[in-house]
């Protein structure tokens, strides 16, 4: 068994590019946690982990130009487990199968912005808070990026221009591109992984067609799925959720904006005020 289990391990690791391999500590208790672990931990190709459910240590394989330790870790904790480094949600610990429950040891979450503490003197804490709020401006500003090209969209479907919509949407999904999950901040981590599949392909399919009913339509969940991002993300200014009782075949839909004033998206000059705020997020 243990010349199988080395020789799945150094097969994982030849299929893997730039690999690097390191062991942490992950808690969990039996073969279930095991499966539900190496699970959310492994990417085809990217990384790929190995549990052993007595030792609670793990051998993770990845290849460090497009994943990290860090990253890794978050998936794993946002499927329900701990580890040194990041705490999972409660809800989701608490709804893990009873004999998967462990002893949780972590009594607070991690954040991904951890003061460093040194002993070199105030001048080193200035220094390592400046580099947290450059590197936390870094963050903001990608995904400020999303959604200012998100706007650009919603305008261009409020002017009826399926060339523009198709464009800005391409602006939109180079925007998701370049997020790095790992510089999230843990509560904007674990929307991005439940709405980032959402958001690239509704981008996607929008930039690859100049019909503008159909731009409208897929416009519909990308809406959905940029709302629950913005809402933990936030923006720099005030971003109003509007809804329209007369879209989606009368069954109505939302979208988000920057005024207050409504300019639909959904029908344009045809219907341009039909509608209103729902939300204001701030």
């Amino acid at each position: 068994m243990a010349i199988i289990l080395l020789l799945s391990v150094t097969i994982a690791s030849a299929q893997i590019k730039n690999n690097k391999t390191e062991t942490v500590k992950i808690y969990g208790n039996c073969d279930m946690c095991k499966s539900k672990i190496e699970t959310a931990g492994n990417l085809k190709k990217v990384a790929k982990v190995e549990w052993n459910k007595d030792t609670k240590m793990a051998t993770l394989n990845y290849d460090s130009t497009k994943t990290s330790q860090d990253e890794i870790l978050k998936r794993i904790a946002l499927a329900g487990y701990d580890s040194d480094k990041f705490l999972a949600p409660d809800a989701t610990y608490d709804v893990l199968h009873g004999c998967c429950q462990y002893e949780r040891e972590a009594k607070v979450a991690v954040s991904t912005e951890m003061k460093i503490e040194t002993t070199t003197g105030n001048h080193a804490n200035h220094a390592n808070h400046s580099d947290t709020a450059a590197a936390k401006q870094q963050v903001d500003t990608k995904l400020k990026v999303v959604f200012d090209t998100y706007f650009l969209l919603k305008d261009a479907l409020v002017k009826t221009d399926g060339k523009a919509a198709a464009t800005a949407a391409k602006d939109v999904l180079t925007a998701l591109n370049a997020v790095k999950m790992d510089e999230l901040a843990m509560d904007v981590h674990m929307i991005w992984m439940k709405e980032m599949n959402g958001l690239m392909a509704g981008a996607k399919n929008i930039s690859e067609t100049q019909d503008i009913k159909r731009q409208r339509e897929i416009f519909i969940p990308l809406s959905k799925s940029m709302y629950e991002l913005i809402k933990v993300a936030k923006y720099e200014t005030p971003v109003y959720l509007q809804f329209c009782p007369m879209a989606n075949d009368g069954k109505g839909a939302n979208w988000l904006s920057k005024e207050n004033a409504v300019k639909n998206p959904y029908y344009g000059s045809q219907m341009m005020t039909c509608g209103k705020t729902v939300e204001t997020i701030q």
